[in-house]
């Protein structure tokens, strides 16, 4: 099987560039099928490097780029305007075929621009959507869309459900993955006029395994594989989500160091509650793909460590054999050869 070639944005994120090339360098050790190119301003690439032995950057590849598409700024100008940058010549090496997937905790906005600009959409995709797993009672579902659509119509919602569908089947190894789109109620008549316009139609479809509903205070038990949504309920679900977890989180560690009694108890369920709270730690999960490109894109939090980063790199892996752009053309021509 040929090696996944990989173009990551060096330059992307808060802790850029060495957890970059700190997350590349441990996906290589995990992972042999796979070559990394780094992309970015080669003296602080090889700076980062420095520390690691030529074995095991054997299958890294530096890339120059000299300029940053920094957070703040507008996606559609700086990708216009910093053709040099690391996020834009990544992107370059994934549409001209030198890369099969591209990783950037880089500005989210460019990262989504880019992608569609750059790479283009698959034939039959008229919206791609980011999808970030999340975590819950039962494992991972994915949350589809939460950041690229907000003025998604129902025939896109559809879209996204199919991929998701394949995605997490393929990808994460969820067998007919069970499909819910975000609603207010689990009646088939409430909801917005999007909700109720799409419901009907991912009822009619024979090759997703769609359930109805999903209440947002149901997600957290894992309730559905897929929950389907346009882009402003998704961010807002997963924003919510990563407030709640960490609040949670900063007031049980402040409840069990408040006495010296409960320092003690602590000390006994830590290693319990470690284990358990791993589970809801999205670095475990790599991060969100921009799914319905010719390429793979995908994009990690800006605040981002090592661990995040290598597992999004072993995504990118599991994508590229997996064929899911393949599937996901094979899925969405049948349904235009249908509705012709």
């Amino acid at each position: 099987m040929s090696l996944t070639r990989i173009a990551v944005d060096a330059m992307g994120g808060d802790n850029a560039p060495q957890a970059i090339v700190d997350g590349t360098i441990l996906a290589l050790k995990e992972s042999k099928n796979m070559e990394v190119y780094l992309v970015g301003q080669a003296d602080l690439i090889e700076q980062a490097l420095s520390r690691y032995s030529e074995a095991e950057r054997e299958r890294v590849t530096i890339i120059e780029a000299s300029e940053v598409i920094e957070m703040a700024e507008p996606p559609v100008a700086a990708i216009r305007k910093k053709k040099d940058s690391s996020i834009v010549v990544a992107l370059n090496l994934v549409k001209n075929g030198e890369a099969d997937a591209f990783v950037s905790a880089g500005s989210t906005g460019a990262v989504l621009v880019g992608g569609q600009l750059i790479i283009g959409k698959l034939p039959g995709v008229k919206r791609a959507p980011l999808a970030p797993l999340i975590p819950t009672k039962k494992g991972v579902s994915l949350l589809i869309d939460c950041g690229a659509n907000v003025d998604a119509r129902s025939e896109h919602l559809v879209s996204f459900a199919k991929m998701g569908s394949i995605y997490m089947e393929y990808v994460l190894g969820k067998k007919n993955p069970t499909i819910g789109i975000a609603n207010i109620g689990a009646e088939e008549e409430k909801g917005n006029a999007l909700v109720k316009e799409t419901f009907p139609l991912l009822k009619a479809c024979d090759d997703i395994n769609f359930v109805g509903s999903v209440e947002a205070r149901d997600i957290p038990e894992g309730d559905v594989d897929v929950i389907v949504t346009e882009a402003f309920v998704g961010n807002m679900i997963l924003k919510m989500y990563e407030g709640v977890s960490k609040t949670l989180l900063s007031v049980l560690k402040k409840s069990l160091l408040s006495s010296a009694l409960s320092k003690i108890g602590a000390a006994m369920v830590l290693p319990a509650l470690k284990k358990n709270l791993k589970a809801f730690d999205a670095s475990e999960y790599g991060g969100a793909p921009l799914l319905g490109l010719k390429g793979l894109v995908v994009k990690v939090h800006g605040s981002s460590k090592a661990k995040e980063v290598k597992n999004s790199l072993l995504q990118c892996v599991i994508f590229h054999e997996e064929d899911i752009n393949g599937k996901i053309l094979e899925k969405l021509s049948k349904k235009n050869k249908e509705e012709a």
